[in-house]
């Protein structure tokens, strides 16, 4: 019963005007940060370990700015469901998309690896820019059916195709075989299972298991990859700009294309902090000696 009032209710307040919804973000910083205080030893302490060579003052002035901008990801999520396309080509501007371009005129499909980044779910609305291939959308599916359906609701908005993490290589398979070129989203941030903990790097100054899913399907098929970074211009304003990372990745040895990309995505990271996914326990997972 709660999943069916909460879907209704997010549906409902994404039809109010981004200044109303900012409204909205504002108030729930405050609960987030200041009284519910949500996560906030998890994000110090990620902080903390990242940046070692950065003062309190300054741990704590990115620690504000990423609830802040926390809270604007929730109400951009929902205002997702209705917003016009005149609204989201505005607002999430996609620069040098002649790098995939090049890619898919060659018949190739592309890789694009990216992180919880700025706002990573406004990357489906890539399918507006790009009318030679799909935009495929990889995600967990939720155990909760309305929570599900609404997801799913939000991010196919603008015509992403929605792929279940299980069904990749089936998907990405399919589309081969049929001659039909995509894009499609991985996130290269995520922490692995336990009974993933195959690839080990320095991450943000800390020893870190990376997933090797982008980088085995990449090389099996010899799919290019991109790397895609999202900047934050102001409040509720993207561009999002890719960076190649390999147009061959089959000639690289195993590991290399992990290692590029999570390079990467540590730079953005690192040039402006505030705009990463610090509450998510990245770090759980230590590495057996």
């Amino acid at each position: 019963m709660f999943s069916y009032i909460l879907y209704v209710f997010i549906w409902l307040i994404s039809f109010l005007p981004f200044r109303m919804l900012y409204v909205v973000a504002d108030m729930n910083y405050v609960l987030l940060y200041y009284v519910f205080r949500y996560r906030r030893r998890v994000v110090r302490v990620n902080l903390c370990n990242s940046f070692p060579e950065k003062s309190l003052k300054e741990i704590v002035g990115i620690e504000r700015k990423y609830y802040k901008h926390m809270a604007d990801l929730t109400v951009e999520l929902y205002k997702l469901w209705h917003m016009s396309e005149a609204s989201i080509r505005k607002r999430c501007v996609f620069r040098n998309t002649e790098l995939p371009q090049k890619y898919f005129d060659e018949g190739r499909s592309v890789i694009g690896v990216l992180g919880h980044y700025g706002n990573w779910e406004w990357m489906s609305s890539y399918s507006l820019w790009e009318n030679d291939a799909d935009f495929l959308a990889l995600y967990k599916p939720i155990r909760d059916k309305m929570t599900d359906r609404m997801m799913k609701e939000i991010r196919s908005r603008f015509g992403a195709v929605l792929v279940a993490k299980d069904d990749t290589l089936r998907v990405i398979a399919r589309y081969r075989s049929e001659g039909r070129l995509f894009l499609a989203g991985f996130i290269g941030d995520q922490t692995p299972n336990v009974h993933n903990l195959n690839f080990w790097t320095r991450f943000l100054n800390q020893d870190t298991p990376v997933l090797l899913g982008t980088e085995r399907i990449a090389r099996k098929y010899d799919i290019p990859v991109v790397s895609v970074r999202m900047r934050k211009v102001k409040r509720g304003y993207y561009e999002v700009e890719f960076v190649d990372v390999c147009p061959h990745p089959a000639e690289l040895e195993p590991g290399v294309l992990t290692e590029k990309h999570t390079r990467l995505l540590e730079s953005f990271i690192r040039e402006e902090p505030q705009y990463w996914l610090w509450s998510h326990k990245r770090w759980k997972h230590r590495r057996e000696n």
